[in-house]
């Protein structure tokens, strides 16, 4: 039996003559996060939405914990949670009573639901506010509470929609947690998110998605390493006419100065004791330097070597297909509902694990 948990294979899905998400393939193994990037109306949340079958693609095939989502879509709802951008708690119940009226309604039974709420409440950290009115939970506690509903029924597939959207520091670093737990348990993991800090934090592998297509899949190291974004920046006790010139063999694009004339940086092919050779050249030419960093890419550096200039370019385009055919909200297993909605770019194409 294969290991993997969710497979993408050559999916297409339009609305109308557009064409949101274009031959996209794509699998996560059993126990890992996989997150899958892209600007916005790239075709994330699309490609969510046919996962979780709330979307039919128009070709292409998809499988959830080795299920067909077109033969048999009930079947698949029975084995996912979904956590989605916005909260859909009923703010006039109680945590505790949000957290069993999902269990009830997935056919735990009432007993089995609030032994499993009172479980995840202790998990999440909400034991002291479980029997308060959610209205009055503040955001990262609402965003704990929803995440723990997803899990009512154990599902062994979890899809999270941006589950950190506008928490403080905090409170992104409890889900992260929580998260990391369910990965020791075995759950299998796909997140969307904007916030790459969080992907390069969490996931095992990385899949970048732009104008419906992969443009790019690999663990978070590969992707930087591919990059090769690195940056040398020097700063100067005082500015120097042979600065730029000392500087300029030693690293792989054009040097840029700040307006004070102290600061220079430039584009490096990353390299043991290059910071040593660049202060050594800059000391020959009469250069006194006061502080020199080699700064390694981030997933920030490789996003946007990978999308350039275009993020917002379709922004609307996904999100207002997807509304039409849906609202934000959760899925706990077992039930059906709806899910919220340039240069450099060639030397990452094709990367992967």
């Amino acid at each position: 039996m294969t290991q993997d948990r969710i497979v993408m294979t050559d999916l297409v899905k339009r609305y109308g003559t557009r064409t949101v998400v274009k031959s996209v393939s794509a699998d996560v193994r059993r126990g890992e996060v996989v997150g899958l990037l892209g600007p916005n109306g790239a075709g994330k949340t699309t490609a969510v939405r046919v996962l979780t079958t709330l979307a039919r693609p128009d070709s292409g095939s998809a499988t959830v914990a080795g299920i067909d989502v077109l033969r048999h879509p009930a079947e698949v709802r029975r084995h996912i949670g979904v956590a989605a951008q916005d909260a859909t708690l009923d703010q006039l119940l109680t945590g505790r009573q949000n957290l069993v009226l999902i269990g009830e309604l997935s056919d735990l039974g009432r007993a089995e639901s609030r032994s499993r709420a009172k479980e995840l409440l202790a998990q999440f950290e909400l034991t002291d506010a479980a029997d308060r009115v959610v209205k009055g939970y503040s955001g990262g506690m609402r965003r704990r509470l929803d995440l723990a509903g997803s899990l009512m029924t154990r599902p062994p597939v979890l899809f999270l929609d941006e589950p950190t959207t506008g928490l403080d520091p905090t409170s992104r670093q409890r889900v992260w947690e929580a998260i990391r737990e369910l990965l020791g348990e075995g759950v299998t993991v796909l997140l969307t998110t904007q916030y790459l800090e969080e992907a390069d934090e969490l996931a095992h592998d990385i899949v970048v998605v732009d104008h419906g297509r992969v443009i790019a899949h690999g663990t978070p190291q590969e992707l930087k390493q591919a990059s090769r974004g690195a940056r040398l920046e020097v700063t100067l006790a005082e500015p120097h006419p042979s600065a730029v010139g000392a500087m300029a063999p030693l690293v792989s694009g054009p040097v840029s100065v700040s307006e004070d004339g102290r600061t220079l940086s430039a584009g490096v092919d990353s390299s043991t004791g290059l910071a040593t050779v660049v202060v050594r050249a800059l000391d020959d030419a009469g250069v006194l330097v006061d502080n020199i960093e080699v700064r390694q890419p981030s997933l920030d550096d490789v996003f946007f070597s990978l999308t350039g200039d275009h993020i917002e370019e379709e922004g609307a385009a996904e999100s207002d297909e997807s509304d039409s055919a849906s609202g934000s909200g959760s899925v706990a297993a077992g039930s059906a509902g709806p899910v919220g909605s340039g240069e450099g770019r060639h030397e990452l194409e094709g990367v992967r694990a």
